[in-house]
């Protein structure tokens, strides 16, 4: 259960609204792209799919939203959740929970609701939701705050989720994705793939050469708070080495007593326990994290985890302006598609996977796997406009 594949991408803040007529449209084009992918492959495939960010990218930029904003993320999802609305769901047993600020909240109890739907316990999931917003808020400390979680699970309980946060400062979003099924640890090297420009130097808990100091955090979080603070104290007035992002002066000892209390009385047994307890969050990890350096030599890590495509325009009119007649159209053909296939007759969907696979050998010439970066928009072949990069791709592979 608590597995996962994640990646980031950063993307500017774009203010203004989704059309109404854009989105309906968005919601049942999202519905028949699931419907052929699990057509096609299983949720399976399409949790996979999910997971990878250039993928989603294309996702959102085939749907007609712009390929450059944070927007992309909370309208996709929103799409997809609201698509697979009214029975498409359970037909196909995949599920969306959550969505955008108090909506990501509701996503544990989302999960549980949907109870004997699955084939495991929901509960379980409603903990992995936890965690999986505590790892990238908490335990990546990036300055990006999260204000978007959405959880995709299949009814065998495989999932992804998407997750974005805000840098304030810089009007900047990030987004993490996550898949169930690839890696065994909350907290070892989770990010697998990253699509950023910018990356800066985070306190990053979850890289593999951290690991003697997410174990010593877990120790520490033991001991007596008196003696905690005291350090703490005395670390006040030391002068860290310049490379060190942790600011001593950001630490308030008296603060984390109480915390540091509750782990005394009932001590966490890994730092996965420790990083999912109540009350312990950003700040404690970070004094947890400084002591282990200075007190066990155990030092921290701030590597930075961080490292598209048109079919139908954007809603801002960028490259060009979505075209109704031809979205239409588009949904019009997977409709078809899918339903032919259910009755045997799969030339449709056989046409797209030839296409798939006709594309990849123009862009990518040599095999590829689907987390490498795409082949940039200005070397691509094709017309004056844009070719369908991503989705062409990535959409089926046989």
């Amino acid at each position: 259960m608590l597995t996962q594949s994640s990646a980031a991408a950063n993307l500017p803040l774009h203010h203004g609204a989704c059309p109404p007529w854009l989105f309906a449209r968005m919601r049942v084009l999202a519905r028949e792209i699931t419907r052929a992918i699990v057509e096609a492959e299983g949720t399976p495939g399409f949790l996979s799919r999910l997971s990878n960010p250039f993928w989603f990218q294309s996702f959102g930029a085939v749907l007609g939203f712009d390929w450059h904003s944070s927007g992309v993320t909370t309208v996709v999802c929103g799409a997809l959740k609201d698509g697979l609305k009214a029975g498409a769901a359970d037909e196909l047993g995949l599920w969306v929970a959550g969505g955008k600020g108090r909506e990501s909240r509701k996503t544990p109890d989302e999960l549980v609701a949907l109870g004997e739907r699955l084939t495991v316990d929901p509960l379980g999931l409603a903990q992995t939701s936890r965690l999986v917003a505590k790892v990238d808020n908490n335990a990546v400390q990036d300055g990006y705050q999260l204000y978007h979680h959405v959880f995709v699970v299949d009814r065998a309980g495989r999932w992804t989720v998407v997750q974005q946060g805000m840098n304030d400062k810089t009007s900047w979003a990030r987004r993490y994705h996550w898949l169930s099924e690839q890696v065994q640890s909350f907290v070892d090297e989770p990010h697998a793939a990253v699509c950023s420009d910018t990356t800066g130097n985070p306190l990053n808990l979850v890289a593999r050469e951290a690991e003697a100091n997410r174990q010593v955090m877990a120790t520490l979080a033991a001991e007596h708070p008196d003696k905690l603070v005291h350090e703490l104290r005395q670390a006040q007035t030391m002068t860290l080495p310049e490379h060190h992002e942790v600011q001593i002066g950001d630490i308030h000892p008296e603060r984390l007593y109480k915390t540091l209390l509750s782990t005394y009385e009932n001590p966490p047994q890994s730092f996965v326990d420790l990083l999912g307890r109540p009350g312990v969050g950003a700040k404690s990890l970070r004094a947890l994290s400084l002591l282990g350096e200075l007190l066990y030599g155990a030092p921290a890590s701030f590597r930075d985890p961080a490292r598209f495509s048109f079919a139908h325009g954007g809603k801002d009119g960028t490259p060009f302006p979505v075209g109704q007649r031809e979205y239409d159209r588009t949904i019009e053909y997977l409709e078809r598609a899918v339903r032919q296939a259910r009755l045997g007759e799969r030339e449709r969907l056989d046409a797209l996977k030839r296409l798939a696979v006709w594309t990849d050998e123009q862009v990518r010439p040599s095999p590829a796997p689907p987390s490498a970066a795409p082949l940039p928009l200005s070397n691509a072949p094709g017309p004056s406009r844009p070719v369908q990069l991503g989705l062409g791709a990535e959409f089926f592979r046989g």
